[in-house]
């Protein structure tokens, strides 16, 4: 078990502690120390006693900015939730599913019903009364022998079998006599896709199964995170000759406490331990990064040109799962590169900038298919991404709160000092799967995530990677002929042969 120092000792007279350079080289920090006269003389280049006097501070280098912590900001204005538990079952619920894809092929066009075979999760979703649309199967006429070209087939499913597999009739299907009420089911090739309808009841009827909803459970970890400040009685009654004053230093020291929280809340990894403290084994838990919380990933390194702009929007903005408003939350390179797209041939795309609701000023760009507001994160920066971004919706996201934000003043006993301690235990979680990474350093970790990946070529990927989603900016009849720009594709490899199929939804395990 890892043992943590709890030392709160004060240390008065000695050595000053010796300041480190900052990130810009001023030697301003002095790690674990208090605020003393001698800690701040050696801070601020041996000044003495009685002689810590500026006349022209700049008040505002001190000064918190949400600028500097975007993440932190859009947590505090995400929905608060308060908890009972520093562990909590978070459900990411998504937007019902639409689609559905059989596993096998059913129907022969002579029985007038067919056991829709569907994968174990899929068949949970289509209760009886449920009509379903059949893509790529043509209907036939109402007189049952006449095929109604390029009008899809409707399903009506009418019961589940012991095995729980859905049972459907056919609404629109071949006769073998004109004046039969039932028509038959004609042949459903494996991988077909199921649009899910609505539900058809009867004449009388007013009770159906209530709509399946299974929510994902998703362990979420709160991180309990404090600032102490410890200044010596002596400072403080200096401090009342000068304009260095105390607020100055809290200032400076809950912006420190600031920007590293924003730091883990992008990259910290949840787990759950225990240390020796006085008072015996206690548990420290950490939370997980939303770095590793975005269950889509999209890799593009480089230049990004207007199309790949444009397909980025049509994967936020279509789907299951789409956010009113999202903020990208860009690296310094990544904005650099969306800032030089060639946008003169697209005067129809708007770029301003705006006021947001979190209170920043972001660049918008508006495209046919939703708006992207795009700011700068310096954390990223810092983090080593500068060349990524990630993008997220505002609508969901939750903090969860089990300990809100205090403060506690105290005598340091024993010594001529006040420690106040300012103390928060909360968690950032995210709801859906409207948010996507965009990782540019070329290391995406595609574990348990979609990744997607921009083709734009006529020839197909010679060596494509497994499970990753293709994404086309052209046609690509090699991959198939219904390969058009603007599909995507998953390549599954065995033996070395390679099979694509159309993406239809999440390529990872459940």
């Amino acid at each position: 078990m890892a043992e943590v120092s709890t030392d709160t000792t004060v240390v008065v007279g000695g050595t000053p502690a010796t300041p480190s350079p900052g990130h810009a080289g001023i030697e301003s920090q002095v790690p674990g120390a208090t605020t003393s006269v001698s800690s701040v003389a050696g801070a601020t280049g041996g000044l003495a006693p009685g002689n810590l006097v500026e006349t022209a501070i700049d008040e505002q280098l001190f000064k918190f900015e949400s600028d500097d912590t975007p993440l932190m900001q859009l947590m505090l204005f995400a929905k608060r939730v308060n908890i009972d538990s520093p562990e909590v079952q978070h459900f990411a619920i998504d937007e019902p599913r639409a689609t559905v894809t059989t596993t096998a092929a059913c129907g022969d066009g002579t029985t007038d019903t067919v056991t829709l075979p569907l994968s174990q999760a899929d068949k949970k979703l289509l209760n009886a009364y449920t009509t379903v649309l059949v893509k790529g199967v043509d209907g036939y006429l109402e007189d049952g022998t006449t095929v109604d070209t390029g009008k899809d087939l409707m399903l009506f499913v009418t019961k589940k079998s012991d095995s729980s597999d859905p049972v459907a009739i056919a609404v629109n299907g071949s006769k073998t006599n004109a004046s039969d009420e039932s028509t038959l089911v004609p042949t459903i090739p494996a991988g077909t896709e199921l649009v899910i309808l609505s539900n058809a009841m009867s004449e009388t009827q007013e009770q159906v199964a209530p709509d399946l909803v299974v929510p994902q459970p998703q362990l979420v970890y709160c991180q309990k995170r404090g600032m102490n400040s410890i200044v010596s009685d002596y400072f403080d009654a200096q401090k009342k000759r000068i304009p260095f004053t105390k607020a100055l230093i809290a200032e400076a020291q809950i912006r420190n406490f600031k920007v590293k929280g924003n730091r883990s809340l992008w990259a910290s990894r949840a787990r759950k331990f225990y240390i020796d403290t006085p008072l015996g084994p206690e548990v420290v838990y950490t939370t997980e990064g939303v770095r590793w919380s975005i269950k889509r990933h999209l890799d593009h390194v480089g230049k990004w040109t207007f199309e790949e702009l444009i397909a980025l929007a049509k994967m936020v903005f279509t789907g299951e799962d789409v956010p009113k408003n999202v903020v990208m939350l860009a690296g310094k390179n990544f904005i650099q590169n969306i800032q030089c797209i060639d946008y003169s041939k697209h005067p129809e795309v708007q770029i301003t900038v705006k006021t947001n609701p979190v209170g920043w000023k972001v660049t918008a760009i508006h495209t046919v298919f939703g708006e992207f507001e795009i700011k700068h994160e310096p954390t990223l920066d810092k983090l080593g991404w500068e060349n990524s971004a990630a993008v997220i919706a505002y609508d969901r996201l939750v903090h969860y709160v089990y300990s809100a934000e205090h403060k506690k003043n105290e005598k340091v006993e024993g010594r001529e000092a006040k420690r106040e301690a300012t103390l928060v235990w909360d968690a950032l979680a995210l709801k859906g799967s409207a948010h996507i990474w965009i990782d540019g350093e070329g290391k995406c970790a595609a574990t348990g995530t979609d990744t997607f990946i921009f083709w734009d070529s006529e020839t197909a990927p010679t060596d494509p990677v497994a499970g990753k989603v293709y994404v086309l900016l052209s046609d690509c009849t090699e991959i198939d002929e219904a390969a058009v720009a603007g599909t995507m594709w998953v390549a599954t490899v065995s033996e070395g042969t390679t099979t694509w199929s159309e993406y239809t939804g999440s390529v990872t395990a459940s």
